[in-house]
């Protein structure tokens, strides 16, 4: 704290201004905590707010946590989040697409995002302490360096999630569409087909299992299974999905046969696959010059010719 007020009185260079600057800190904190704490009070006490906790749903130590963290985040949520709708459908769908649906995801991915913009650049100002020499201008441009890492840091650790989800129903669905034809084939609809694919890959493919099982209820709770399909292919962003589903669409709309629409897809699909590995191998070859010229050919010229150089250099010194 005496680190900050240093930097502080540096930068202001005026005592008087430094003093009514910290009687003027010191009174919004003091805002901010009695109304941060009047709002967490009243909404522990809302008649609402302790039925609901009273009902058994959720219960358990993952429910409890999930109550609390969403009895926190909820007196908060209209500060931290964002005006814009479009910016907060877009957070939202990538969300969806990272495998969380709670109602407060959003809420807590923003509120994370402010405290990390918060906290990051008061670490910074808290290390400078044990850097004396670092210059008061430094400090503050190293401070805004945080801010802006900690505001990036969550979308990009929400993009990596996104893309390992998208890769593991990648890898689950080739299984899921075998399954899927074998099962429709042998006399099951579409909605006990796909009931059944989910239960088989509870284990293997647990991801896809989830989605799979998420559009059977949809279908059993009135959604149209167009629809429901729809959904599937807008939740899970893949385009493998997202044409499987238009396939399954336009066979119900025109009333064909979905067994023999999903065999002929299946092969195009493996087709594709094909195609993709035979793609990969075929780039593998021109991936390989950069490491063999920069580490290979190095050292194969150093071993074949390096003896001979060596002993030129041994005659020409001997003259």
């Amino acid at each position: 704290m005496q680190g900050l007020l240093q930097q502080i009185a540096i930068a202001s260079g005026d005592e008087l201004v430094l003093r009514q600057l910290m009687v003027w800190l010191t009174a919004l904190s003091a805002f901010v905590l009695v109304l941060g704490g009047s709002v967490l009070v009243m909404n522990r006490i809302n008649p609402l707010r302790r039925r609901i906790d009273s009902l058994p749903e959720g219960t358990g130590q993952k429910g409890d946590l999930v109550r609390i963290l969403a009895s926190l985040v909820t007196p908060v949520a209209a500060f931290v989040l964002p005006q814009d709708e479009l910016e907060r459908n877009g957070v939202m769908t990538q969300l969806h697409r990272a495998g969380y649906r709670t109602s407060f995801a959003l809420q807590v991915f923003y509120l994370a995002k402010t405290l990390l913009i918060i906290v990051l650049p008061l670490l910074v100002l808290v290390a400078s302490n044990w850097m004396p020499d670092l210059k008061s201008k430094n400090v503050v441009l190293y401070a805004l360096f945080a801010s802006g890492f900690g505001m990036l840091l969550p979308n990009m650790i929400l993009r990596r999630m996104v893309e390992r989800r998208a890769r593991a129903l990648t890898h689950g669905f080739p299984d899921a569409l075998d399954l899927l034809v074998v099962c429709v084939e042998s006399g099951l609809g579409l909605a006990a087909a796909i009931q059944r694919v989910a239960d088989e890959l509870d284990v293997s493919h647990p991801e896809l299992a989830f989605e799979l099982a998420t559009v059977n209820t949809e279908i059993r709770v009135g959604v149209q299974r167009e629809q429901a399909l729809r959904n599937l292919a807008e939740r899970t962003g893949l385009e493998d999905i997202r044409g499987l589903v238009g396939l399954l669409v336009q066979t119900m709309r025109f009333g064909t046969g979905i067994a023999d629409t999903l065999r002929v897809y299946s092969e195009e699909f493996r087709d594709k696959r094909t195609q993709k590995a035979e793609e990969q191998a075929a780039k593998m070859g021109t991936k390989l010059v950069f490491p063999l010229v920069l580490f290979m050919f190095p050292i194969f010229f150093i071993v074949a010719i390096g003896p001979a150089v060596l002993r030129v250099i041994d005659a020409f010194s001997g003259m």
